[in-house]
């Protein structure tokens, strides 16, 4: 059994594809364990602020079979294949971390260098994995957090409606 973390974005029609990603992801995998929603500016491109949470659970998958999971799901809420990388987004799910798992398929990056380069990525996962060690560096989620440059961040924890 593996706990996975998945990182969930949005910037088109962004509560409803946030609630529609995290109820498939529950039909999929059962119970999980939900950081607060943070809203931060788009990166790399200019567009509408994206909606962004981390989701925990555990599974017996192979960390291939959630991400192609996570894919078809991506599919299921009008992500198309325009819908790349600094581009807006209607659903962004990305498998973050596996359990301590480190892999060296560049299709499948665990963990992903997101944790470390963005804000939207690493504050959610520190609230909810603080004490939780990224498999490279043996730093805790909260340490990253704490020694993340905010100087220029702009995110914010909001209050998310969840019906």
């Amino acid at each position: 059994m593996s706990t996975v973390f998945i990182s969930i974005g949005s910037n088109i029609e962004r509560e409803k594809h946030v609630r529609a990603g995290v109820k498939a992801l529950r039909e999929k995998f059962g119970d999980l364990r939900l950081s607060s929603v943070y809203q931060a500016d788009a990166i790399g491109f200019t567009g509408e602020p994206f909606l962004n949470l981390i989701a925990a659970f555990d599974t017996e998958l192979s960390a291939s079979q959630v991400d192609a999971i996570l894919d078809d799901i991506e599919q299921e809420n009008g992500r198309t294949s325009e819908q790349k990388k600094f581009n807006p987004r209607t659903l962004d799910l990305d498998l973050v971390l596996y359990g301590n798992y480190i892999s060296d398929d560049p299709s499948l990056e665990i963990p992903r260098a997101e944790i470390t380069r963005y804000a939207f990525v690493l504050e959610p996962l520190a609230e909810i994995a603080a004490d939780l060690k990224h498999p490279i560096s043996q730093q805790s989620y909260a340490a990253l957090w704490e020694n993340f440059d905010k100087t220029a961040l702009v995110q914010q924890r909001v209050d998310f409606n969840w019906n």
